[in-house]
């Protein structure tokens, strides 16, 4: 089975060859190695974030493996997202992802 990593790597070089500027995002929090505590995007927030080149409609995509489920925040990220006119969905391989951009 194929790690999510290689997974999000196949899709972020396939959606940049098919008109997209996509970049890998981080949810949560890191602790540093001094201590300190980095906050980063909010929990549930989708694995890659970017827009549509031809017109500029904001692209996020959840990446899964086969296996993969959605935590609950990620559903209610995702709930909140298909609310408003950007293009949103759980891929589990590039060409899921090329087909969330051509729908």
């Amino acid at each position: 089975m194929k790690s999510e990593k290689a997974i999000q790597n196949e899709i972020l070089l396939a959606l940049s060859q098919n008109g997209c500027k996509v970049f890998r995002t981080n949810a949560g929090e890191v602790r540093t190695k001094d201590g300190r505590v980095v906050k980063l995007l909010p929990k549930g927030f989708p694995d890659i974030a970017g827009f549509r080149m031809s017109d500029g409609k904001a692209v996020f995509v959840e990446v899964k493996n086969e296996r993969g489920r959605l935590r609950p925040e990620q559903v209610v990220f995702g709930n909140l997202l298909q609310k408003f006119p950007v293009i949103y969905g759980v891929a589990r391989s590039a060409d899921e992802a090329i087909q969330l951009i051509k729908e």
